[in-house]
Parts: C-alpha cells; sequence; structure tokens
C-alpha cells in the first residue's frame, strides 16, 4: 500500500488552505462592517438621550433665566455657554459627550467652559423661540445656516462633523423634538444674525 499518496488523499493542499483563509477573512471583514454600523446606531440613539437630558437641562435654565438660553458675549466655540448650564441646571456633564467620540469623560459637577464636549450649540435663541429652531446638534461640517440637501455631517468619518463617523448625527430643536439626519440636511436649519452657531473645540 502507498501510504504517502494516503497520507495526500486525506490532507489539504496549500492551495485550499489558503483558498478557506482567505474566505474566512472576507466574511470576517462583511461581519466587521455590519457591526459597525450598528454599534453607531446604538450610538446614534444613546446621542439622542443625550440631546433629551440637555434640553432638560436648557429648559431648567431658561425658567431661571427669564426665558433666555446661556449666552456669553464674543464665545468663539459651544462650550462656553453651554457650561454655564453646570452645575445649577444639572450636574450631570455626561450627556455633553457623544458616545460616537472618542472625547474625554468630563469630570461630574464642574463648568466644562476650558474642556472639549461633542455637541454644537446655536446660540441667541430663547424660550420662545419658534418650534424648529434649532438648538444643539452633533459636530457639523461648518458653521452656516444650511438648507435641505447641504452637507450637515461627515460623509468619510473625518472632522469637523464626524461624531457617528458617516453614518450623520441628531439635532435637538426648540419644540424638544430630536431628528435623526444622515450626512445631508433634511430639514432647513435657518437662524437669524442675532444667534451664533458654535461648533465645539476641534
Amino acid at each position: 500500500m502507498d501510504l504517502t499518496s494516503k497520507n495526500r488523499r486525506r490532507g489539504f493542499s496549500l492551495i485550499e488552505l489558503m483558498i478557506t483563509m482567505a474566505l474566512i477573512l472576507i466574511m470576517a471583514a462583511m461581519l466587521a462592517g455590519r457591526g459597525s454600523g450598528s454599534r453607531q446606531n446604538r450610538d446614534l440613539a444613546k446621542c439622542e438621550k443625550n440631546l433629551q437630558s440637555i434640553f432638560t437641562a436648557l429648559t431648567i435654565y431658561s425658567s431661571d433665566n427669564a426665558g433666555r438660553y446661556p449666552f456669553v458675549s464674543n464665545a468663539k466655540t459651544s462650550e462656553e455657554p453651554l457650561s454655564l448650564l453646570v452645575p445649577r441646571s444639572t450636574t450631570v456633564t455626561e450627556m455633553f459627550i457623544c458616545p460616537g467620540t472618542k472625547d474625554s469623560r468630563l469630570p461630574e459637577a464642574e463648568p466644562f467652559a476650558k474642556r472639549r464636549i461633542s455637541y454644537a450649540y446655536y446660540m441667541g435663541w430663547n424660550k420662545n423661540a419658534p418650534d424648529l429652531a434649532p438648538l444643539v446638534s452633533d459636530r457639523q461640517v461648518n458653521p452656516q445656516p444650511k438648507r435641505v440637501g447641504d452637507k450637515l455631517f461627515s460623509g468619510d468619518g473625518k472632522d469637523p462633523g464626524g461624531n457617528h463617523h458617516k453614518y450623520g448625527g441628531n439635532v435637538l430643536f426648540n419644540s424638544g423634538e430630536i431628528q435623526t439626519s444622515g450626512t445631508n440636511v433634511t430639514i432647513d436649519l435657518l437662524f437669524p444674525t442675532n444667534v451664533v452657531f458654535l461648533n465645539p473645540k476641534s
């Protein structure tokens, strides 16, 4: 009996092993891609809860300040005005960090004007603004007013506007409604000259 030929029939050739490994790698890459999208969907949902909490803090602040939302003259980034919410309107700072980012956690119950948060702020509105006045959103690609179809969030996951990689982001309105959007605007995000759009620190 030829044991050598028998062993050859039972084993795998190098080419067969390479093809098998290639198929495993392709399947792993496909599953990883799907996992990334589903993780970002979970992060978008958590981010929406953050914005709901921020809206509650803004409402409390406005009740204590004649209907006005936080305002800091000559503010350059969203951290300055939104930091005014802490600690009187909220002691929770976790909600200012989007789960889709790598932004560092903030100390609880401490103002964060000198630190970095994840959310942009439309500074200058008050509680009597229109329901569709945008208040807070994920980091945006630029500070300009935007009409339907304009680029809102990063399309390649790079900043600015990449809180959720290439999966869009959330916008909070004065009504308390939160809209999840793709990378392009689906509803006009306009504001008058007395309102200033502030992205967080880059």
